[in-house]
Parts: structure tokens; sequence; C-alpha cells
């Protein structure tokens, strides 16, 4: 484990040989404000860091603070995508690159690489830093939910060899994995995602307020998230008239308004944070998830850590998290139907539905920040050292028009090879690709 800093050119380092800290540099598509599940992996790990002696700093798109976790955050120019509105992607810039050559860093953590990522990548290759790149969004499938049909091929192209020049790739799930191998993305490994058990925990349930919400003591179903194409809000209408059940909906967004007017019974709670947060997953008898193009869903986690049974769709991340009758439901994507049968089987056996709140909570166990972050440290360690991934693949596929490791960096100058940093003892050195 590092456990020191780093001080000018020199570090200690451990029996192994290995320094003892890292010096971090998080090139991130997306930061606070914005609250989105790349937001929330990026601020977990920075605390983690912090907490642990090393040290980070985020580039990412503005307006953001200037710090997080004590951590310094340098903003670019942020737009957003026309087929995701509420995913702000970073203008590409060289100055990242002078940026990331002052901060000096061992490793580069690209969150969510698109376009400000291609930035960071191209900056880590210049300075010769390793880079690890996390798949977290499945762009494709949102642009198709927005209307852009026909994207995927070049937008799958244009990540493939985004992702072919990062030192590691990692996958937030196994059919995430199965899907990145399958589209030719070299050098895999799997990294998950960690859940705050003090947040999200059976405790927090609270008899008062499933009072206020239903008052005649009907099942509370929920859904989390925000109400925008890329989560299929829509699907909720499909519970409409459920016996016994009293739809209750956390979170905003532009498919509001008219699911407001479909579903008039249910309970909007619109945006809600903290301990508010909190108490109102808890005090939910199933949790319902309609997205189907989720890399891991932290939502599910979420409502599994707080006691709760998911009915999910059986597609992406919940794959991972829901085991049919043990700790919740699977239904086909886009069966309206099955979403519906799920939900009433919950709702009117409360006996199965206790059992599975108890064995949802246990299914989260070991899911910790501190043992994920741990994992995400070993995967810079392997970098740092040139450890094969777990899924190595040197071969591209052929439509790349590139070779794994090979080949100038974007951005670079033909005919120029990029610095190479390596940790040699106490000492970082630099030497010719």
């Amino acid at each position: 484990m590092f456990a020191s800093r780093v001080s000018g050119g020199d570090r200690e380092v451990g029996r192994s040989g290995e320094p003892l800290a890292v010096k971090v540099a998080i090139v991130t598509e997306s930061f606070l404000p914005r609250v989105n599940g790349v937001t929330g992996s990026v601020c977990r790990v920075l605390e983690h860091l912090a907490a642990n002696g090393h040290e980070a700093l985020v580039v990412a798109p503005g307006p953001a603070p200037g710090s997080h976790a004590g951590t310094p955050v340098e903003t670019v120019r942020g737009v957003s995508l026309p087929f995701y509105p509420s995913f702000a992607v970073g203008v590409p810039t060289r100055r990242v690159t002078a940026v990331l050559r002052d901060f000096g860093p061992d490793v580069v953590h690209l969150a969510s690489p698109l376009v400000l990522g291609a930035s960071g990548l191209a900056a880590a290759r210049r300075l010769g830093v390793p880079a690890v790149a996390v798949f977290q969004t499945d762009i494709a499938g949102f642009a198709r939910r927005y209307g852009f049909r026909g994207t995927d091929p070049i937008l799958w192209w244009w990540l493939r060899r985004l992702h072919s020049h990062a030192d590691r790739t990692l996958a937030p799930s196994t059919p995430v994995l199965a899907e990145l191998e399958r589209r030719g993305v070299p050098r895999l490994a799997r990294w998950g995602r960690g859940v705050d058990r003090r947040r999200f925990h059976p405790s927090h349930r609270s008899a008062q307020l499933r009072a206020r919400l239903a008052p005649d003591g009907r099942a509370l179903v929920g859904y989390v998230g925000r109400l925008a194409a890329e989560k299929r809000p829509e699907m909720l209408t499909r519970l409409v008239g459920v016996p016994g059940a009293q739809v209750v909906v956390v979170g905003d967004g532009p498919e509001q308004d008219k699911l407001r007017r479909r579903m008039p019974d249910a309970v909007f709670t619109g945006f809600r944070t903290g301990s508010e947060l909190s108490e109102l997953v808890a005090s939910l008898d199933v949790f319902v998830h309609t997205g189907a193009d989720e890399t891991f869903c932290q939502a599910v986690q979420e409502g599994l850590a707080s006691g709760v049974p998911v009915v999910a769709p059986a597609a992406g991340g919940p794959l991972d998290l829901v085991r049919p009758g043990v700790n919740g439901l699977l239904y086909s994507p886009d069966d309206g139907s099955e979403l519906r049968a799920a939900v009433c089987t919950l709702v009117d056996d409360v006996r199965t539905r206790r059992r599975m709140a108890v064995q949802a909570a246990e299914s989260v166990g070991g899911r910790d920040w501190d043992t994920v972050c741990e994992e995400l440290m070993g995967h810079y360690r392997d970098v740092l050292h040139g450890r094969p991934a777990p899924h190595e693949d040197t071969g591209l596929a052929a439509d790349t028009g590139l070779t794994a490791g090979t080949g100038p960096a974007a951005g670079t100058e033909p005919g120029r090879e990029p610095e190479r940093r390596r940790i040699t003892g106490g000492r970082r050195t630099r030497s010719a690709a």
C-alpha cells in the first residue's frame, strides 16, 4: 500500500522497492456540480487518495469548484453533448499537457474519456506517463436513446481508438468487459464501484416517512434517478394501477412534466440528496430501475445496500448486481409487461420481499469505497511497473489502423518519440521510449 509523500524528485519506497506515494492526475469528462456516476466515482477516488497521503490533481470541464477533498481542480471550457445534455465534456486543448507537465504525475487516470480524455491521453503519451482509462459511460447507447441512430460505428471506432492507447482500460462490470473485448479494446481489467454503507443502509428506514408517502399502508415502489431519455423513465408508466402499490419517483429532469401527467397518483419528490435520500431509499419496499444502458448502475447498488429488493432490466451492470430470486428480479429490457409482473410479484408477497430485503443488504458486503479504491491503487501499481492486464491483448481490430502501444501519440510531432517516465528505486527518471 502506498502511504507517504514524495519529496521533490526523491521518494520513500517500501521493501518491495515500490514508491509509497503516487501523484495521480485525473482527467475527467464530468465533475461537480454535475451529479452523475462519473462525478461520484471521481470524488470518492479523490477522497481516498487524500486520506492515504497521495497527491492528486483534477482536470475537468468548467464550471467546477476550485478544489475537492483538498485536491486542486483545473478547468477547461465545457460543452454539452447534443444527444446527452446532462453530460458536458471538456473542449480538447493542449493546455492539458502544460498542466500535467507542471504537476508531474506518476499516472494519469482518465475518467470516462471521450473528448477531454483524448487530450489527457495525448498529454500522458507526450510526457511518457502511463494512463489508466476508466470506461464508465455507454455513449453509443445514450446517442440511440436521443434519436441519433446510425452513430454506433463512428462512436465505437473513436472509443476503441482512444482506449487502445491507454496502458489499461477498466470496465465496471462483466457485461461491459465482454462488450469491450468484442469491440477489440485491448488490455482490459474489471474495476467495480463502491457504496457508502453509512449513507445507504437499512437503518435509515423511516416509519414516519412511509406513513407520509402512503398513509393507507400500501407498498412503496420507488425509482431513483434522472428523469431523462437515457434512463427510459417512461417505463414507469407501466406501474400505474398496480394493486397495493404507491409509486414514488425520486429525481428530476426533462421528462418530469410528461411523467407527472401520465402518473397522476405517483409521488414525485424532486431531486434529493444527503440524509433525505438515505431515508427515501431505505423506506422503499421495491426499488425499480428502468435504464438499459448502464455500465454499472450505482443507483441499484445503493438500493441493495439499503436493504431493498431491486427490479431491474436484464442488461449491463445490473446483471452483476441483481441475483433473480435472491435480492431482486430481472425483466427483459424492453418488456413493460415483465416489469409490471415483477413488481406485482414483490408487492403481493410480503414474506419473499422481506427475505430478499435481508439478502439485498448482504449482497453488497465488501464493496465499501476503501476496498474498491485499493483495487484501483493496484491497477496504478501494475501500469507503473509494466505488469500485464488480466485480459491482455496486443492486437487491435483491423479498422483502427493502430497497433497497441506503438505509433505516434495523438497530437505528437511525426517521428518524435514521447518521453517515458519510469520509477527506479526512490527517484523518478526519464528516458527515450
